[in-house]
């Protein structure tokens, strides 16, 4: 464990271009080593890193960030202190408790100053747009429609709150970029968008009918499904970094999710039979 740790640390060191985490990443890795070389005296073995764990820590570096990768390697080895208690290694086990907890603690990534304005984006775009998507499938009962609708109206939604919160961080005089700001606010409720319209542009209004349910329906249960997964997935990420709950973040915002769409759907309903639309 010590010498994969080790070796993680001083790749993800050199690939760092901020010479404050590259020094707290070296650091780190010199700790494992060290770690490393007072279990080699001990049991006479010598051992390698486990290759295939240092790459899949590196690759989760790449996509998700090095906070991330090192905070997920971190937290399945929570044991490692108590068992370094029960061979009698108490300095090694404090190390492993505090010193790499603040070590980690300093580290500076800019995604990560940025992840109120991801949150704002996605779970705007998810509540917004499932629910207008709710209201829609059952007032036009049309896919082509209401993935226009959807476009249309996500679209021009990402737009308008990249605008907002450009103009909210100037304001506010937020210490991080406006323009940084306003663009992870945008390209997050525009992916978001684009996921949840995706079944509406795949399924064709002649898609065999699944269990009775006709084509638009099938489409609305998948943007339903993409939202939960879409859900799942930023609370994990968000769970790790922040080393918060993931069931009660999820629950809560899945819990959102399905009242506001249920909400829409109602008032979907009741527009189509109030102004008699007919498709």
């Amino acid at each position: 464990m010590e010498a994969t740790e080790a070796e993680v640390y001083r790749r993800l060191a050199r690939m760092q271009k901020d010479p404050v985490n590259r020094s707290i990443l070296e650091g780190i890795s010199l700790e494992e080593e060290r770690h490393e070389a007072v279990i080699e005296n001990m049991t006479g073995e010598k051992v390698n890193a486990d290759m295939g764990k240092v790459r899949r820590q590196i690759m989760l570096a790449r996509l998700f960030g090095f906070t991330f990768s090192v905070k997920m390697m971190e937290s399945t080895e929570q044991d490692a202190a108590a068992e370094y208690r029960e061979l009698g290694l108490d300095d090694i086990a404090d190390e492993e408790e505090a010193h790499e907890e603040n070590m980690i603690g300093m580290l500076d990534e800019e995604r990560l100053r940025y992840s109120g304005s991801v949150v704002l984006g996605m779970s705007d775009a998810l509540v917004e747009l499932t629910g207008a998507l709710a209201g829609l499938t059952f007032a036009l009962q049309s896919l082509n429609l209401v993935a226009l609708a959807g476009l249309v109206t996500g679209i021009a939604a990402a737009f308008s709150m990249g605008a907002s919160e450009y103009l909210s961080s100037r304001a506010e005089k937020k210490s991080e970029s406006a323009v940084k700001a306003a663009f992870f606010t945008w390209i997050s409720y525009l992916i978001t968008v684009l996921l949840l319209v995706s079944p509406y542009l795949i399924l064709t209004a002649d898609s065999p009918e699944f269990h009775g349910l006709e084509s638009h329906v099938q489409a609305l249960l998948c943007t339903f499904i993409i939202g939960l997964l879409i859900v799942a997935v930023f609370n994990f990420y968000v769970s790790v970094v922040e080393e918060a709950s993931f069931t009660s973040r999820f629950m809560e915002m899945a819990g959102i999710l399905g009242v506001v769409s249920l909400i829409s759907y109602v008032i979907g309903i009741a527009l189509r039979g109030l102004l008699g639309v007919e498709v």
